[in-house]
């Protein structure tokens, strides 16, 4: 097999644009499907989700004819795989919108960096507009600042010990006993059901949830350093991104398999399994191979000090406008008014880091 050569600098930059509006939608919106099904710990969930997208990407190896296959792409997908087995955790407890905008952020520093700057031995990329870049970039942390700000509501569950009603008036004692029995045999059932996140304090939830999107994203940023080593240092190596979207896939797919391995061992072969999460993670998956899909092509047109900026800061104001418009998690004026500045100071940085590009 021969691995198809399309050198990115002849795409039109239309192209890249409209890579990079796929994955904001896409990014913006793939974990709604998910919001009204119960995901447990996300382990089951996210496995399903990685199925999908694996499938995503062998449908564009077969488009782009099965190119050359790097292992090392297949790192990248570790990387954002074990930052994405949180992203259940995160939205259970800072909510969606939050979520989407902190990692988002962490994103943002360490995609932009490791590629402005050239990072783990990949060649540093220089926008035409060196300073339009960089307020681009300082608008887009701005943005994520302000949304840090917004409390958000989150839609887990209310755990009662007792939601029952004893009658004013019973029949007699054993139908008392009989009924205490039940709400005891109830709250029972109701504690072991618990999950890891159910039992950590309100307090606690938010730091945690805090420092779990700052690492996932920090993961995402990172996961896209060994394609662009490839593509920099090895000979004959593809320009198309799309060409290194099945090897980083199967990478996500392999280290999502053993994360569900491990976690069947500890939970001694009873995982936590939720059939009705099945069909919202294959569609969630689905779009978000679509969206990385999309990713890999702006990268590569616009460069990723260009691409960055853009998708990691556009799709968390689509995922807060879902949390907002739909689910409700913000509200309030207070709420509201932080939530349309940063949504301006968004939409400008991601203007300003667009005309970076230049001709």
């Amino acid at each position: 097999m021969s691995g198809t050569i399309n050198n990115g600098s002849s795409t039109p930059t239309s192209v890249g644009f409209i890579g990079a509006g796929v994955a904001v939608i896409f990014f913006g919106s793939n974990f709604v499907p998910l919001k009204k099904f119960e995901t447990g710990d996300g382990l089951f969930f996210q496995w399903i989700l990685c199925i999908a997208i694996w499938h995503v990407g062998l449908v564009v190896n077969a488009i782009r004819k099965f190119p050359i296959f790097y292992p090392l792409a297949m790192v990248g997908g570790t990387l954002w795989c074990s930052g994405n087995v949180l992203t259940v955790f995160i939205i259970k407890t800072i909510g969606l919108g939050q979520g989407f905008l902190i990692w988002g952020m962490s994103n943002l520093i360490f995609g932009w960096v490791s590629a402005r700057f050239g990072w783990f031995g990949i060649k540093e990329e220089i926008p035409q507009n060196q300073v339009m870049n960089f307020c681009g970039v300082g608008l887009a942390l701005v943005s994520t600042v302000i949304y840090i700000f917004i409390k958000s509501e989150t839609n887990g569950r209310i755990v009662r010990e007792n939601d029952g009603r004893e009658p004013l008036l019973p029949h007699d004692q054993s139908n008392v006993q009989t009924i205490e029995h039940q709400e005891v045999d109830e709250t029972i059932t109701r504690r072991e059901s618990l999950t890891f996140v159910d039992r950590i304090s309100s307090r606690n939830k938010r730091l945690l949830g805090i420092l779990a999107a700052l690492y996932a994203g920090s993961m995402y940023g990172l996961s896209f350093t060994p394609v662009i080593y490839i593509q920099d240092r090895y000979d004959g190596a593809s320009d198309n991104g799309l060409d290194y979207v099945f090897a980083y896939f199967t990478g996500i797919l392999a280290t999502s398999t053993l994360f569900m391995f491990i976690y069947c061992i500890f939970m001694k072969n009873k995982p936590r399994v939720y059939p009705k999460a099945i069909l919202p993670g294959i569609i969630s998956g689905i779009m978000w191979g679509i969206a990385d899909a999309g990713w890999f092509i702006a990268n590569k047109v616009l460069s990723a000090p260009i691409s960055f900026p853009i998708i990691t800061t556009a799709p968390p104001l689509i995922g807060v406008l879902w949390g907002t418009l739909v689910f409700k998690e913000i509200r309030g004026k207070k709420n509201y008014a932080l939530l349309i500045l940063a949504g301006l100071i968004t939409i400008a940085g991601a203007v300003l880091t667009g005309l970076s590009k230049g001709d």
